[in-house]
């Protein structure tokens, strides 16, 4: 079980946002601990991407606030998010398809040499390092990431993450479009993870995969909250009613 008596890693208080008019999210509170995966559902346009990419940094956010190890924060750029500690993993994954996964891992952020010059040996014995530790059958560290499957590219972003001291992580569907292997091999990261303190929001539709990985969940609806529950206590058929109805176990319907 996670603690949740302390201080949150994060806290997104009241927060909303407004595109044309239309409330993208409105008044949303939720918030996340060390080690903690939290689950944000809904379905599409419900509001729950437009939240998280006011902590990343790729929105800015109306009225709210959000806390980092209960300080407030500012963030108002993707940089803001980086110097909290605060790292996104997208679907589409901002890889550079032609480089290796060391040239990946330090792009634009390179090892040099004395002499100013790319250090590639320094770059490959430290990728090979934090990859031992989250992906130890990883192998290709010379294959440009093109040639790698699903599951080893999301290995090579999330080490990326983690080697520049990500405490807070957002994951964007990690295991849409993988297969069954490759799933396991993402959900095996994220355990990893838990255990190293790191907290993760993870944004799915896959109601299955919520309640393997997460630890609560909170589900949106036209952009409000509809609640956030502890995933042991509910079933897939609790949560669907959430996403589908808008209301919470028990609730009559909204």
């Amino acid at each position: 079980m996670v603690d949740r008596t302390g201080t949150p890693l994060v806290e997104l208080r009241d927060i909303s946002i407004s595109f044309g008019g239309i409330k993208a999210v409105d008044h949303v509170s939720v918030d996340l601990y060390p080690g903690e995966v939290h689950g944000l559902l809904g379905h599409n346009g419900a509001g729950k991407s437009t939240l998280i990419k006011c902590l990343s940094g790729a929105y800015k956010m109306d009225t709210g606030e959000i806390l980092v190890n209960g300080r407030r924060v500012e963030i108002n750029n993707p940089r803001d998010a980086r110097a909290n500690n605060i790292e996104t993993i997208y679907q589409t994954l901002a890889l550079a398809d032609n480089l290796d996964a060391a040239s990946n891992l330090f792009l634009g952020r390179e090892l040099t040499t004395p002499l100013g010059t790319v250090n590639d040996a320094a770059m490959e014995a430290e990728c090979r390092k934090i990859m031992g530790q989250l992906n130890p059958n990883f192998r290709k560290f010379k294959d440009p990431v093109s040639a790698l499957s699903g599951g080893q590219r999301q290995s090579v972003a999330i080490a990326r993450a983690v080697y520049f001291d990500a405490r807070i992580l957002i994951m964007d569907e990690p295991t849409a479009a993988l297969g069954p292997h490759e799933t396991q091999m993402v959900a095996d990261l994220i355990k990893q993870l838990k255990a190293q303190g790191i907290g993760i929001f993870l944004i799915d539709h896959d109601v299955h995969a919520v309640m393997e990985l997460c630890d609560r969940a909170s589900v949106m609806k036209n952009g409000q909250l509809v609640g956030t529950v502890d995933i042991p206590d509910v079933t897939d058929d609790d949560l669907l009613g959430m996403i589908i109805l808008g209301k919470k176990p028990g609730q009559a319907a909204a």
